[in-house]
């Protein structure tokens, strides 16, 4: 039976890079057309080319990733593709940043055992840095809240380039579509800030 060796590689965005981990798998005798790449979340596994790899791995396969993070961030999940992978597909895995997490190492049932406990552990670890991230965000927004902090877009207002832009609007000398362009504001906010502005010119002269 011909036993393949895959990689598979996920960074979280378009601009993660993912040569490192490329690298890593060459060094394993990895050919670069059996190296597997998503560019996207880890909060499940319902990635393109997880899934692909998924389909081509037979029996004996053996599949590296550099570490668990790059596997998934879901607990439950990250179990769960773990043993699909070892008891169903019966192909192994090997993390590449983890000795114990190396499926090929271990055939025994103490082995297993081990490799299931740290699995089990890493994942959770994992998951709870996920949580800790998640809620020192929610604290820093509830804090720049409570300072006066605005999120969203700022709000728009009349300042004195609108008030110059719409006089030459208003002389003719240039179009709305044109105003509009030289403000950077779109034609809702540009007509908003016209009749907010013709409001105050009009009290002004009362």
């Amino acid at each position: 039976m011909d036993v393949r060796k895959f990689g598979y590689i996920r960074v979280s965005s378009k601009d993660q890079n993912e040569g490192r981990q490329i690298e890593a798998m060459k060094e394993r005798g990895i050919d670069e057309r059996d190296i597997f790449i998503d560019k996207q979340s880890g909060k499940d596994f319902n990635r393109d080319q997880y899934q692909l790899l998924k389909r081509i791995m037979r029996k004996g396969d053996v599949l590296y990733i550099h570490s668990l993070d790059r596997f998934g961030r879901n607990k439950e999940k990250i179990l769960e593709e773990w043993n699909d992978i070892i008891k169903h597909i019966q192909a192994d895995i090997v993390v590449l940043d983890m000795p114990l997490l190396d499926t090929t190492q271990y055939k025994d049932s103490l082995g297993t055992l081990i490799a299931d406990l740290v699995l089990q552990i890493l994942s959770w670890m994992a998951e709870e840095e996920r949580k800790r991230i998640r809620t020192r965000q929610r604290e820093g927004i509830d804090l720049a809240l409570q300072n006066g902090v605005a999120f969203g877009r700022p709000k728009a207002t009349v300042t004195e380039e609108f008030k110059q832009v719409y006089h030459r609007w208003k002389n003719g000398e240039m179009t709305a579509v044109k105003a509009m362009e030289e403000l950077g504001i779109k034609k809702t906010t540009f007509y908003k800030l016209v009749k907010e502005y013709e409001r105050d010119l009009k009290s002004m002269t009362i």
